[in-house]
């Protein structure tokens, strides 16, 4: 009788003889205590790279900041919105315009077109001045109906030849700039006298593009000074021998 009277009942033990519900206290408290500092770093981390992107963001606006600066607010002046220099620049513009007072007999883009050019493309430019458009011919692959022709050569011609340039084998280069600058164009209407393109097609590049295309043709073309190349012409080159002659005496 007393036996079960004083009998309690006894927790169960884990293995190292504490009570079960005492570890899983304890686990829990470890496992929060693992999360809160695994949280810690990685919030630490994240602030870190916040603060160094931040960092660079703020160098990058200050080194925009200068530049801009630099360039003299890029098209803000004394505050106003942006592109208020160019159409101030542009005012000015119309205003000379309609000054009748100041002469403006040149381009303004001859100066800096005089430098962009090489001796031998002024040589080419007042051989255009002088004596007219030039022939020129590509050579193709001759194929019935032109289906399936192959283009061998481009833009043969006797232009270096003609202008007694010192590089001729910069021809082409020569041209493309002159292009670029637009002095001349290249015209696919040929010239009315066969016979230029004749004494052209019997040239040793011609020959040789035309060997070299197997049974091969000709596709007649021509080259000329642009409106704007004439006006530069008239204006920068003196177009002959005695005019050239006259300007370097005075020089």
């Amino acid at each position: 009788m007393t036996e079960g009277r004083d009998r309690q009942p006894i927790p169960p033990r884990s293995g190292a003889g504490e009570p079960a519900d005492g570890s899983l206290v304890r686990l829990g408290v470890g496992a929060a205590r693992l999360y809160a500092s695994a949280w810690w770093r990685a919030a630490g981390w994240s602030f870190g790279m916040a603060r160094q992107a931040l960092g660079v963001a703020d160098a990058r606006a200050r080194e925009a900041t200068s530049r801009q600066g630099a360039r003299g607010g890029s098209g803000r002046s004394g505050g106003g919105r942006p592109g208020s220099s160019l159409r101030e620049r542009g005012a000015e513009l119309l205003r000379q315009s309609a000054d009748v007072r100041i002469a403006d007999d040149t381009h303004p883009a001859y100066e800096r077109i005089l430098g962009d050019l090489a001796p031998d493309e002024g040589r080419i430019l007042r051989l255009l001045a002088s004596e007219g458009p030039q022939p020129a011919v590509d050579v193709r692959t001759a194929r019935p109906f032109n289906i399936g022709s192959k283009l061998v050569a481009a833009g043969l011609s006797m232009i270096a030849e003609q202008a007694g340039c010192r590089h001729r084998n910069r021809t082409h280069a020569y041209l493309n700039n002159l292009y670029r600058l637009g002095l001349i164009w290249f015209s696919r209407e040929r010239l009315e006298d066969p016979r230029r393109y004749q004494v052209l097609e019997a040239q040793p590049d011609v020959v040789g593009a035309m060997r070299q295309a197997g049974r091969g043709t000709t596709v007649r073309r021509s080259i000329h000074l642009t409106p704007f190349g004439e006006d530069f012409c008239q204006l920068c080159l003196p177009l002959d021998a005695a005019e050239e002659s006259e300007v370097r005496g005075r020089g």
